[in-house]
């Protein structure tokens, strides 16, 4: 209990460092930034640039279309939540079983992991429109591809990554011994899978779904400014970035919308966490003082 009010405390503390140095530097850098020659060497600082964090707040409760800024936030964040959270499900579910066939067979992962690597190098913002465009030729069940599906698919290319590799380093972590001892009792295969490298490879999973997690975030909003899909974070943001012409407190409010969005999501990682804890202690660490045999 008190390691979690300790984090906590910290939070907040770093929360209001990062503010005070905000308010700091708005304070002290002309508006229009500081130059040495042609190249500028610290930011504007104007409102149109840089607003007061006040301003960022208040803006919340200004009039946007039917409803407040506020409102508008909270329900475009509500799409690219659940489009995240889907992004989420299906790089995980990708993921487990590409590191489970790269365990099974070794010249499957000597084949296939490379690939795996080299992927994450193309960049998100030409993968999109592929995707899109591919997506387009698609008929499921006789309901065409919507958009929002171009949107998942593209942050779960994103999702994925972490996943397969944490996981694949999980599975493969039980010692020769721990594995040597249950082929001793003619265990199979998928017995051993279940019984000892599936609890092994959790303490390796869950610091990769945290980062697939905020990487399903990042995604989904990429995919969005980039398909030019209405309705989400991401497309507010270039809205509210249109209308930034001397004040950027709703553009900074919507890009806070979107850090939070990655909080929310990263805590449903989190839950996932408490149900597993009883797997949380790497394979081999050593047993609390106490505990029971």
């Amino acid at each position: 209990m008190r390691l979690r009010t300790a984090r906590a405390v910290y939070a907040v503390v770093v929360l209001v460092l990062v503010l005070g140095c905000w308010e700091f530097v708005k304070l002290v850098v002309p508006e229009g930034g500081v130059s040495i020659g042609d190249q500028r060497i610290l930011p504007r600082t104007g409102d149109g640039a840089l607003p007061h964090v006040w301003a960022v707040v208040t803006v919340l409760g200004e009039r946007d279309g039917n409803g407040t800024v506020g409102v508008t936030l909270v329900r475009t964040a509500g799409f690219t939540l659940g489009l995240a959270l889907l992004a989420l499900l299906i790089g995980t579910v990708i993921g487990v079983l590409l590191a489970v066939v790269m365990q099974r067979f070794a010249f499957v992962e000597r084949g296939l992991l490379p690939y795996i690597i080299v992927s994450q190098t193309v960049p998100l913002i030409a993968l999109a429109p592929l995707v899109a465009g591919w997506g387009g030729k698609i008929v499921i069940a006789g309901e065409p591809w919507r958009p929002w599906m171009s949107i998942a698919v593209i942050a779960s290319y994103l999702a994925f990554f972490p996943v397969a590799v944490g996981m694949l380093r999980g599975l493969q972590a039980p010692s020769k011994a721990s594995v040597e001892l249950l082929h001793s009792y003619s265990a199979s295969w998928w017995e051993t899978l279940l019984h000892l490298r599936l609890p092994a490879a959790v303490p390796h999973l869950l610091p990769a779904l945290r980062l697939a997690a905020a990487a399903s975030v990042i995604g989904a909003v990429v995919a969005e400014i980039s398909t030019g899909t209405a309705g989400g974070i991401g497309r507010q943001i270039i809205v509210f970035s249109q209308q930034a012409t001397g004040d950027a407190s709703r553009l900074y409010a919507a890009v806070l919308a979107a850090a939070l969005l990655g909080v929310v999501v990263t805590a449903v990682v989190g839950v996932a966490e408490l149900a597993l804890r009883r797997y949380s202690r790497p394979v081999g660490a050593a047993r609390p003082a106490g505990a029971a045999r």
